[in-house]
């Protein structure tokens, strides 16, 4: 049976820094941006995220686009 992948919905993640813990390493957390339109390419959305770090006043780590799509049999 054949299935279809009909995207929903595409938000964008920031790991942010949110402190350290007892042996002095830092704790990561992430800042989520929804409403990134469906087709937004993959290098848009990470120069985007390039442009929000620096106004971020804490260190960050990894950039992540979350995903969300419909199955529906076809």
């Amino acid at each position: 049976m054949a299935v279809t992948a009909t995207p929903k919905s595409k938000s964008l993640a920031i790991e942010v820094e949110t402190g350290k813990d007892k042996a002095g390493d830092s704790i990561f957390g992430k800042k989520s941006f929804s409403g990134i339109k469906l087709t937004a390419t993959d290098q848009a959305i990470f120069d985007v995220a390039q442009l929000i770090i620096p106004v971020i006043a804490a260190d960050t780590k990894d950039v992540y686009i979350n995903e969300v799509d419909t199955l529906v049999k076809a």
